[in-house]
């Protein structure tokens, strides 16, 4: 899983070093794509399974799209929030990661959201030790989050990860210290929190895929995968 992790992460940075302003999100999926079957993987979204098979190697969700944003003719604009997630199968194993970006010069908010939900991430994987329960991980990741004045989106989680791309346990970004599963040293799991500047309740677009958040404020994304080791966490997907 380390070394699927090590395409993933070299597939962010990748991606990291296109973006622009008039760059489009489907130039951002093509590299992705390029990049990960270069190094002997698969892009692990590409035909999901949902109302319709996933279309894409990437997921890119713009300013409220919280996640599952399909790639396609938008052209990033001056401003612009977006969340990258990519999943990568090497050898039949999976990982799993997303990244936010600020594209051109953004709002202070904006600025800010990135930043605290990325520090929220890191509360999280501070958590998986051995012992510990994905309660634990939640409480640290809602902590951070709603000290800052923002919400965590509570309809969606993070996830168990190996041979398939969802396994259990399921790792909410709230919960209560001491509850849920417990985290077992060898336990692999994506940790991703998802928060918007205004409420947690989120929509689903017409295409069966984008969730949006229903006020329409921004969101922004971050996840890596992680493992649970007596040593402490090792994030899988780091570059």
């Amino acid at each position: 899983m380390a070394a699927s992790g090590a395409v993933l992460a070299e597939c962010h940075e990748a991606l990291a070093a296109e973006l622009g302003v008039g760059v489009t999100t489907a130039h951002l999926d093509a590299v992705a794509e390029e990049l990960i079957r270069s190094r002997g993987g698969v892009p692990a979204f590409k035909g999901y399974p949902g109302p319709t098979p996933y279309p894409a190697s990437i997921c890119a969700s713009v300013n409220d799209a919280v996640v599952h944003g399909i790639p396609g003719a938008y052209a990033l604009r001056d401003g612009d929030v977006l969340a990258i997630d990519v999943g990568v199968i090497l050898d039949g194993w999976v990982s799993d990661a997303a990244r936010t970006y600020g594209i051109g010069t953004v709002s202070p908010i904006a600025s800010r959201l990135i930043e605290v939900t990325r520090v929220s991430l890191e509360r999280g994987i501070a958590a998986c030790l051995p012992g510990n329960h994905v309660g634990d991980i939640g409480h640290a990741v809602q902590t951070e989050v709603e000290a800052a004045g923002f919400s965590v989106v509570q309809s969606l989680v993070g996830h168990g990860v190996g041979r398939s791309m969802h396994e259990e346990p399921q790792v909410p970004n709230v919960g209560r210290p001491g509850t849920g599963a417990e985290l077992t040293d060898g336990l692999v799991i994506a940790i991703e929190p998802m928060v918007n500047v205004g409420h947690h309740e989120v929509i689903l677009a017409e295409d069966g895929w984008t969730i949006s958040t229903r006020d329409g404020t921004l969101s922004a994304h971050w996840e890596h995968t992680v493992a649970v080791t007596a040593d402490g966490p090792r994030i899988l997907t780091l570059s």
